[in-house]
């Protein structure tokens, strides 16, 4: 029962017990008997009475003389006898009196003075405007100095800086095929037919059919409804995630997301929280915190979403997508998986980490990936269910206000996605792909004594590998001094051992996450045992050289 009625039923058996007034005794008492139940009952007594001590009701009887109409305190009386108008008044009187005297809320020494024509010449030779970008690192600087200048087509080896018979692992070309001539046949056919570029948006004159036609292989490769071309890989999820969530709705994600992620968080305004890497101990946890908040102070309804990588940029690792479908149905939540780097290197037909971890798609709210990596072309693609596709249409900013991908582009990604349809093409590079990354790690973990490589078991197949200086200094502050001896190391094995490697860059702007400096590696199908022998042997040794 609400409190206040309670007590103004209260206040009604004492004023009238006190009064004495029997009548209205009795019908105040049914009433709260009534209303209040069991309370009543016991306030007014089983036969109608008060227990009450007299030193109480003698209070409240005067008090209400004081105060009932008629009484010394009643406002009427006050006003009429007492002549309280002219008070009133009065007091008003002096409020404004005192409004008017007291003036502006701010001295004369608060304003400004006007400058005199030699005074502001002065101050704008003074004035020195601050850089438009922060200035440039010790490796950054090193770095444009010595930037490698690919001559040749990306493949195998390659010509670089002049020198010929580079070996590769810097790129991310791992099943090989940007060097395959049906490939790039392709591409000249469509060339020759449709010119360069499509000079146009997709919703107003740059739809070609060979767009819509590798959206329909996008879309029968990963088994959802339907699928979208975006022209700019990089633009892909930060066009995505602000499509769907906006400044009222919450995205979790793994803290060694890379750019493209957090760009799109950061675009879509949208609340960000992070869990530790792979850590899924942490992500129920940190969903389980935000669920009981929200329940707690009842916010409106929003949209929740969690994203992570198929293959982490960052670290090479590969998400334990089972376990993140699991907590994200438990909980309610939307999973974003950014597949870029995993399509053709996981799963049994090569549809990436979802297929690799036995997720079905349909579990898969987005599913969004390059066409940059193993499939050799550009651009990006998001797969997933018609209405959410039909959405980015209209909301996905790089599908809308960016020109088309070249059409010679789309004919060199079909034919690439042919290839890997292709079951003996797909498991033999793959499968190639698979040996040489658990090679390459196995030789790494062996030199722990100088290296140190992110190597649990879940992810030895992934051919990304960030190789660090043994033992790593977690401190950012030591971190400029360990990027120059990684440059080193690179520019040394380019050099002298003509083997193509590069350290992770990042953007100091974004200071939300900076792992600590690795040298990536990229291994390939067509890498050799003996090739990758040799870089290992090769990276340790510079690695000797370099930290002297």
């Amino acid at each position: 029962m609400d409190r206040k009625i309670v007590f103004l039923l209260c206040v009604m058996v004492v004023i009238v017990r006190a009064e004495g007034l029997q009548e209205q005794w009795s019908r105040v008492a049914r009433v709260v008997q009534g209303v209040c139940g069991e309370f009543g009952r016991s306030l007014v007594g089983r036969r109608g009475g008060m227990d009450m001590k007299d030193a109480v009701v003698e209070k409240v009887a005067f008090m209400w003389n004081l105060l009932k109409p008629g009484g010394v305190w009643h406002p009427k009386q006050f006003l009429e006898q007492y002549h309280g108008h002219l008070v009133l008044e009065a007091v008003l009187i002096i409020i404004i009196i005192r409004f008017l005297l007291q003036g502006s809320s701010y001295s004369k020494k608060d304003q400004k003075e006007n400058l005199s024509e030699k005074e502001i010449d002065e101050l704008c030779e003074e004035w020195e405007p601050e850089p438009i970008v922060p200035d440039i690192s010790p490796f950054q600087k090193r770095w444009l100095e010595h930037t490698p200048v690919v001559q040749s087509c990306a493949g195998h080896r390659m010509t670089v800086n002049g020198k010929a018979n580079v070996l590769d692992f810097c790129t991310t070309n791992f099943l090989c095929l940007a060097e395959e001539d049906s490939i790039r046949a392709a591409g000249q056919a469509t060339l020759d037919k449709y010119g360069v570029g499509s000079c146009g948006p997709r919703g107003f004159y740059g739809t070609l059919d060979v767009h819509l036609e590798l959206e329909d292989q996008l879309a029968s490769f990963f088994k959802t409804e339907e699928a979208i071309l975006y022209s700019y890989d990089a633009a892909t999820v930060p066009s995505i995630i602000p499509a769907f969530a906006n400044a009222k709705d919450i995205v979790v994600i793994d803290d060694a997301c890379a750019n493209a992620v957090r760009a799109g968080c950061t675009l879509s305004r949208a609340r960000i929280v992070t869990f530790r890497h792979n850590d899924m101990k942490d992500l129920e946890r940190t969903l389980d915190e935000i669920t009981k908040k929200e329940r707690k102070i009842k916010k409106p309804l929003n949209r929740r979403f969690i994203a992570v990588e198929g293959i982490y940029h960052n670290t090479g690792e590969i998400a334990p997508l089972k376990e993140i479908v699991r907590i994200k149905n438990k909980y309610k939540f939307r999973l974003i998986v950014d597949e870029s780097l995993s399509i053709g290197v996981l799963g049994a037909t090569g549809r990436g980490a979802v297929e690799h971890c036995c997720v079905a798609p349909e579990d898969v709210d987005i599913i969004a990936g390059s066409i940059g990596h193993a499939v050799a072309s550009i651009g990006g693609f998001c797969a997933g269910a018609r209405e959410m596709v039909d959405h980015q249409r209209l909301s996905g900013l790089g599908y809308c206000f960016s020109a088309s991908l070249p059409p010679y582009l789309a004919s060199t990604g079909m034919a690439a996605l042919n290839m890997m349809t292709q079951e003996s093409i797909l498991s033999e590079r793959q499968g190639q792909v698979s040996k040489n990354a658990m090679l390459c790690r196995n030789l790494l973990l062996k030199e722990s004594k100088y290296v140190d490589v992110l190597s649990p078991k879940e992810s030895e197949k992934s051919p990304l590998i960030h190789v660090r200086l043994a033992p790593v200094n977690m401190d950012p502050a030591t971190w400029d001094e360990t990027e120059l001896i990684l440059q080193s190391i690179v520019e040394g094995a380019l050099t002298h051992d003509n083997m193509l490697f590069t350290v992770t860059k990042y953007s100091k702007l974004d200071a939300s996450f900076r792992p600590p400096p690795s040298i990536k590696v990229c291994v390939k199908s067509s890498h050799t045992e003996k090739e990758i022998r040799a870089a290992v042997a090769c990276l340790i040794s510079w690695v000797k050289k370099c930290t002297r």
